[in-house]
């Protein structure tokens, strides 16, 4: 009996042993924090990091002393390969751990040297970007927290957090929609306003349009009759080319040859006058220019007749009047100087007899017309 007795309390004895020495077992408690890869700020709402972040808290909070003293340090590994090179990578998951520190620092009261980090240019096996926090707990002590999970302190100020959180993005989402309707407004008034002075503006323009083109479409070429010599009974016809809205070149030909009471009166003459015109104004219808004459003749309207050669030029100026689409009355005048070398004749029983030679020049008007334009295209 005394056998069983002892072999029972051997076993007993190995039982708490056993016991003893599981619950002398650690255990490594893992917390993870997830990063926006590319980036280094620590979000605390992202991806469940609150709740990471809580539960690793309370486990501080059990053992505080144990880190503060120095015994139970806490592994922190950053992990990143989002960047180009490794050293970016490197220094990118060192500030990552860095943040994290941070937010254990100042919320969980400790310090520092409290920490051993690593960082790594790689992607975690698991997922991405992160940093992991291990401590190495006894497993009692790792279940107890995590049967415990948050306390209702922490519970509420998570809570408060992301109340405030979306508080935040609301007010942001109100502020940037306000700022969206006021710029969409600003346009609107803007283009308001453009039209109204396009509108404004148009009745002008439509008021412009006619005078405009009436003067200044120009026309390319046109024929040129000057009334003032049919008149007298010299016919004469023209051409100008606009080679340009303001610029002009014009040629002008007279001719006549009349004779009366038995070839004792004569009135014959010949000239061409070439010219070039600069019109002037908004509306292109007045203008100066230059001009040229040369040609010869031959008068006799009294007892004694003159025969020879002109030759000389001036400045011209001028206005067209419009009188419809394709007709206008151009008014000119030019004053320079006229170069006559002439013979003096008399006609005695029909015979013409040289009374001498002579030559002038005469400084004043050198042509004046009034002139009928017909635009052609």
């Amino acid at each position: 009996m005394s056998i069983k007795i002892k072999t029972i309390l051997i076993i007993a004895s190995l039982l708490t042993a056993v016991s003893t020495f599981a619950a002398q077992q650690k255990a490594d408690t893992t917390y993870t924090f997830r990063f926006v890869p590319q980036k280094d700020m620590f979000y605390v709402p992202l991806d469940g990091n609150d709740r990471e972040l809580a539960r690793l808290l309370e486990c501080m909070r059990r053992n505080k002393d144990s880190i503060l003293g120095g015994s139970l340090p806490l592994y922190v590994d950053g992990y990143c390969n989002s960047l180009d090179s490794e050293k970016e990578n490197l220094r990118m998951a060192a500030i990552r751990s860095n943040r994290v520190k941070s937010e254990l620092i100042v919320r969980g009261g400790i310090k520092e040297e409290c920490f051993i980090t690593k960082p790594h240019a790689k992607s975690h096996a698991a997922d991405g970007d992160l940093v992991i926090v291990r401590l190495t707990v006894s497993a009692p002590e790792a279940s107890a927290v995590e049967s415990a999970g948050l306390s209702k302190a922490e519970e509420e100020r998570l809570a408060a957090e992301r109340a405030e959180q979306e508080r935040k993005a609301a007010e942001e989402r109100r502020k940037a929609e306000e700022a969206r309707h006021a710029a969409e407004k600003a346009e609107a008034d803007r283009l308001a306003k453009e039209q109204a002075a396009r509108q404004t503006e148009q009745p002008q323009e439509i008021t412009a349009t006619p005078s405009e083109s009436q003067s200044s479409a120009p026309y390319h070429f046109a024929l040129r009759a000057n009334l003032l010599r049919w008149a007298t009974l010299t016919p004469d016809l023209g051409l100008e080319w606009r080679v340009h809205p303001s610029w002009g070149i014009l040629v002008n030909g007279s001719w006549t040859s009349w004779s009366w009471n038995g070839k004792d009166r004569r009135y014959a003459l010949w000239e061409v006058m070439p010219e070039v015109r600069y019109y002037i104004g908004k509306e292109k219808r007045g203008y100066l220019g230059a001009m040229f004459k040369a040609g010869q003749f031959n008068y006799k309207l009294s007892g004694t007749g003159r025969q020879g050669d002109l030759m000389g030029g001036g400045i011209t100026g001028g206005y067209q009047l419009r009188l419809s689409d394709a007709l206008s009355l151009d008014f000119n005048v030019a004053v320079g100087c006229l170069h006559a070398d002439y013979v003096k004749y008399e006609v005695i029983d029909g015979v013409r007899v040289r009374a001498g030679k002579e030559t002038k020049n005469w400084w004043g008007p050198v042509n004046a017309g009034v002139t009928l334009v017909w635009k052609l295209f």
